[in-house]
């Protein structure tokens, strides 16, 4: 059984080693140099307006994943990007299904009225489950620059709230 909830101060910790498990396990995400707590504490806290985070729990308490909303300015106002993290080897379990409920519910609440993912083309399990949750197609970048200096291919997918 997963638990969704908003994320407190206290979780900076396990967010970080979270998302370092994935960054060191090769995964095809975006960000691609371990983070630190004190980095994640700062994310969290420097969160702009109309951000909600959410983090999943295993019935022990566990931290499962994460998932934040928050206001880009590359996309117009009624809209927001997201991000999803999943524990390594947790994927396909309902977590991202989990999280994702109560971040539709804060974005409507936050009066978004669209939810923009921009996925690296190679991220597969990203693209699928971003797919499997009625993302569309919108837009691609292509040759994007990663900041280890790797060039990707980005998709824009695009889901109406």
């Amino acid at each position: 059984m997963i638990t969704v909830r908003r994320v407190t101060p206290l979780d900076a910790p396990p967010l970080a080693e979270l998302l370092n498990d994935i960054i060191a396990a090769g995964s095809a995400i975006a960000r691609t140099r371990p983070i630190s707590t004190d980095d994640m504490a700062q994310m969290m806290q420097t969160a702009p307006d109309r951000s909600a985070w959410h983090v999943a729990l295993n019935q022990n308490g566990a931290l499962r994943g994460f998932q934040y909303i928050e206001p880009s300015p590359t996309l117009p106002p009624e809209a927001c990007e997201i991000a999803t993290f999943v524990q390594v080897g947790r994927t396909g379990l309902g977590i991202g299904s989990a999280l994702f409920t109560s971040t539709t519910r804060a974005a409507r609440a936050l009066g978004y009225v669209w939810i923009s993912a921009d996925i690296r083309a190679d991220n597969e399990g990203g693209l699928i489950y971003y797919q499997s949750r009625g993302f569309r197609d919108y837009a691609r970048h292509a040759d994007v620059a990663l900041a280890s200096g790797q060039r990707v291919d980005k998709i824009l997918k695009r889901f109406d709230i």
